[in-house]
């Protein structure tokens, strides 16, 4: 890739300044990488879509509008009118100007809301979406019926990746993201002297939860080495429930106060684990990050820069 120039959406973000890092690694010279800031070229418009691909030989698209259940629940259009305009037109711009290789960033809120677990990409279509997220998963699993007509159409290289739950130092996203959202709570708590903490719904629900650096090292592994039609997971293969993430961020962080569930607000999808075999097989990829080290390293990088 020494030699490619590329786009890379959301590049100023959380997952999209490691997956610059991760080209720059692999020896992309830093001035071959564009970034769109979206206050000077808004993606939802078709013609920035068309200039920000011009020579660009591959794109990957990171950008997107999402952020925790309250998030969702405020904001559905314009969750889904923004994330859909944008991938669809960046990609349609990206097949008439002969970018070599698109790679949408999906994510796990794309399966059914019911499909068996450990979440297997053969199952993405077996019943109908989560209801909390489905503007943000139904306009990510367009853009993975997209490449797949294009690729089918015009030869068109695309692949779509589903991301577990990223986290990890430097993870600045509002919104409600849950591993800031409860850093942050403990360390307001500790600092005012508080004596509980109060956590959305029963703690009962799991999540896969995967480093920043793990899902960057994942995605640049499938940019170079992946080229097929059917999606596939980059995530731990770890089940961790909310109520154990809750022990072990109280834990690590000294605070030993009472956890206080509000039962009255939802839980969102009771269980989410992806299967990891798939990336593993085709492209070597595994994380290497361990739950309670990757915490270790959020925590300290939050409480040293806020």
């Amino acid at each position: 890739m020494k030699n490619k120039k590329i786009l890379v959406t959301g590049g100023a973000g959380f997952l999209g300044s490691r997956i610059i890092e991760g080209f720059v690694t692999q020896g992309v010279p830093r001035e071959n990488i564009f970034v769109p800031l979206s206050k000077k070229l808004d993606l939802r418009e078709k013609k920035n879509c068309e200039k920000a691909v011009q020579g660009r030989h591959i794109v990957s698209h990171a950008a997107g509008i999402t952020g925790g259940g309250e998030f969702h629940r405020d904001h559905p259009g314009e969750i889904l009118y923004g994330n859909l305009v944008m991938g669809v037109e960046l990609m349609e711009a990206a097949r008439k100007a002969g970018v070599e290789k698109f790679i949408t960033i999906g994510s796990a809120a794309e399966y059914p809301e019911h499909a068996p677990m450990p979440l297997r990409e053969e199952d993405l279509w077996q019943g109908p979406l989560e209801a909390l997220h489905a503007p943000y998963a139904a306009a990510k699993k367009i853009l993975l019926l997209q490449g797949q007509a294009y690729r089918k159409q015009y030869g068109f290289n695309a692949i779509h990746l589903l991301m577990a739950n990223m986290y990890g130092p430097g993870d600045k996203r509002k919104n409600g993201f849950v591993i800031p959202m409860l850093i942050e709570r403990v360390k307001e708590t500790k600092e005012c002297g508080g004596s509980f903490i109060e956590v959305w719904g029963t703690g009962k629900p799991t999540r896969d939860f995967l480093y920043v650096d793990d899902a960057a090292r994942g995605i640049i592994l499938a940019v170079e080495e992946y080229d097929k039609l059917e999606p596939v997971n980059i995530a731990s293969g770890i089940e961790i429930s909310i109520k154990e993430l809750v022990a072990i961020i109280s834990e690590l962080m000294e605070f030993r106060g009472e956890i206080r569930w509000n039962t009255e607000k939802p839980d969102g999808q009771a269980r989410r684990l992806l299967d990891a075999t798939k990336a593993e097989r085709e492209f070597g990829f595994k994380a290497a990050i361990g739950f309670r080290e990757g915490l270790q390293k959020t925590i300290a990088a939050h409480l040293a820069n806020f």
